[in-house]
Parts: C-alpha cells; sequence; structure tokens
C-alpha cells in the first residue's frame, strides 16, 4: 500500500521499517521537526515534511503514531481533504472513537504491542499486532497490512485494548523500572547490573511455561518477615524504594495466597 506515516518518534521508527520491508511504500513521513521527519525519511526512501498542510493527499493509508496528546489538535488539519482515505492510529489508550467525532468514514486502529527504541530494530514477525476497524472493508485491509508483518493478528475492541495497554504498563514500564531501582543499588556499592541478567532472563523463559504467580519466588512469597525487615532497614536512605517493597512484598504474598495448594 501506499502510506504517509504521522510522526517519527520509537514507535513511528519501527513501524515504517517493518512496513518498507513488508512491501509497502512509505510515502512521506511528517513529524513536527524537519530533522525527524528527514531522518527517518532517509531511513525508508521516503519523504519528509515537517507542515500539516504538506501531508499528501493521495495516500491509501494514512497512520498516525503520535503522542496521545497530540491528537486533538493536529487531526482537524490533517483530515481536511483527506477524509476518502484509511486512518489509523496506533495507541493502546485511545479509543476508535475518536475518528468519527472528526466525521471519518473510514478509519481504525493498528496497535503494535511492544517496546520501541529508535536505535533497536526489533523482529516484527512475533509482535501481536491488534486490530479494529469501522467496517469489514476496513477490517480486511489492516489485516492484510498487519499479517504481511506479523504472525500474531487479533481483533480487540477499545475497551481490550485499554486493558492491554494498562497490563503493559506493568509489564514492561513497571518491570524496567525495578530493573533501574536494582541497577542503581548495585551502582551505590561497586557492583555492576550485568550480575542481574542471567536471573533477568531466567524469570522471563519461566512465564513463557508458568502462571506469573506460579513462576514467584523469594521471602515475600512466604513473607519471611526476617529477611524483608533487614532488606527494609537497608533501603532506609532511599525511602521510595523502602516503600515499593514494602508494598510489593504485600502484593506478591496475597498473589501466592490465591494459588491452589497454598
Amino acid at each position: 500500500m501506499k502510506i504517509s506515516l504521522i510522526g517519527a518518534g520509537n514507535l513511528a521508527t519501527n513501524l515504517g521499517r517493518a512496513l518498507v520491508k513488508a512491501g509497502h511504500t512509505v510515502c512521506q513521513v511528517y513529524s513536527r521537526t524537519q530533522a525527524s521527519a528527514d531522518a527517518l525519511a532517509l531511513k525508508l526512501e521516503s519523504r519528509g515534511v515537517s507542515d500539516l498542510a504538506e501531508v499528501v493527499t493521495d495516500a491509501q493509508l494514512y497512520i498516525v503514531a503520535l503522542k496521545d496528546s497530540a491528537l486533538p489538535e493536529v487531526l482537524p488539519v490533517l483530515l481536511n481533504g483527506r477524509s476518502h482515505a484509511l486512518w489509523v492510529h496506533t495507541a493502546g489508550s485511545v479509543p476508535m472513537s475518536v475518528w468519527p467525532e472528526h466525521g471519518l468514514k473510514h478509519y481504525g486502529v493498528l496497535y503494535p504491542m511492544q517496546t520501541f527504541s529508535k536505535a533497536r530494530e526489533v523482529d516484527f514477525s512475533d509482535i501481536p499486532f491488534f486490530l479494529e476497524a469501522s467496517g469489514k472493508m476496513e477490517m480486511d485491509i489492516l489485516k492484510n497490512v498487519a499479517t504481511s508483518m506479523s504472525r500474531q493478528v487479533h481483533e480487540a475492541d477499545s475497551e481490550q485494548r485499554r486493558y492491554l495497554h494498562l497490563s503493559a504498563v506493568f509489564a514492561c514500564n513497571f518491570a524496567n523500572a525495578m530493573y533501574t531501582a536494582s541497577a542503581r543499588l548495585l551502582e551505590e556499592h561497586g557492583l555492576s547490573f550485568e550480575a542481574m541478567l542471567p536471573l533477568i532472563d531466567e524469570t522471563a523463559c519461566k512465564v513463557h511455561t508458568l502462571h506469573p504467580a506460579e513462576a514467584q519466588t523469594g521471602p515475600a512469597v512466604r513473607y519471611d518477615r526476617n529477611v524483608i525487615d533487614k532488606h527494609l532497614a537497608m533501603l532506609d536512605n532511599h525511602p521510595l524504594y523502602k516503600e515499593l517493597y514494602e508494598l510489593t512484598s504485600r502484593i506478591i504474598h496475597e498473589e501466592t495466597l490465591t494459588l491452589p495448594g497454598r
């Protein structure tokens, strides 16, 4: 398909690469800054623009990969003269109803659930896509686009996608915050975070075959106050980490109590 990519951030960069690899043409990249638009356009053999008025009017598919807060401002300008095409956004937390509010007829959502960074290219073949569309024709088009990149393509409505996004925050963003806390504590005592990598890898591998609650180990599972209190005392200089440790330990213990046989 001939695609106009609205955005040049982490998600847009990775999605643009995957679309081109799958045989689609990204005819144009829009970004608020010309430098960002040009940087991604160069990788996609495309053209970068930073003026909304310069966004092409003849693309078949417009993919909006901007931060959620930017949509109300840019959509009225973008849709003017381009409402004949299929429009999708890529956000987990934005409902599909954002489109008909602007009088659009052909619209949907193309949500790849993964964490993206510009500097790290990911393999899209195993990234799950969650799709929603205004009708069968629009859904068929989105399925063709998504399956050209990934083996995991699913339909999900706006409510389901909200919970996918919320759950992803726990599984990814909050988990990475824990890694950051671990790294800070190690660095303060002359130790390398690399020592944690085999542990992290094994923890991630376990939940491929076990429910996360069943894979849980450590002092909080049995609520060993002797160990927990010692750890809390060691965190006196990190009050937020101390609060986090106490609350997370309670959560782990309460989740463990719900398991059969516990």
